[in-house]
């Protein structure tokens, strides 16, 4: 067997997507976009504009978001 044979075999499904939030500055707006991914059934998605000073990793549902620190 060579190596990625098997794999020919599987169908892998992955959703991609990107979203410009405008914001994230609102009480539970974190909680809305959780939402609305978790609707769309994506599994990464590249979120813009998140306006957060910080970086870190925040949970919220079942997402993890990386966020980078703002310069």
């Amino acid at each position: 067997m060579f190596l990625g044979e098997s794999s020919r075999n599987i169908e892998r499904g992955m959703k991609l997507g990107t979203w410009n939030v405008r914001s994230l500055y609102r009480a539970g707006s974190l909680k809305e976009v959780a939402r609305e991914l978790g609707r769309y059934k994506l599994d990464v998605v590249g979120v813009q504009e998140v306006r957060w000073d910080k970086g870190g990793i925040v949970s919220e549902g079942d997402y993890d978001f990386f966020l980078r620190e703002r310069k």
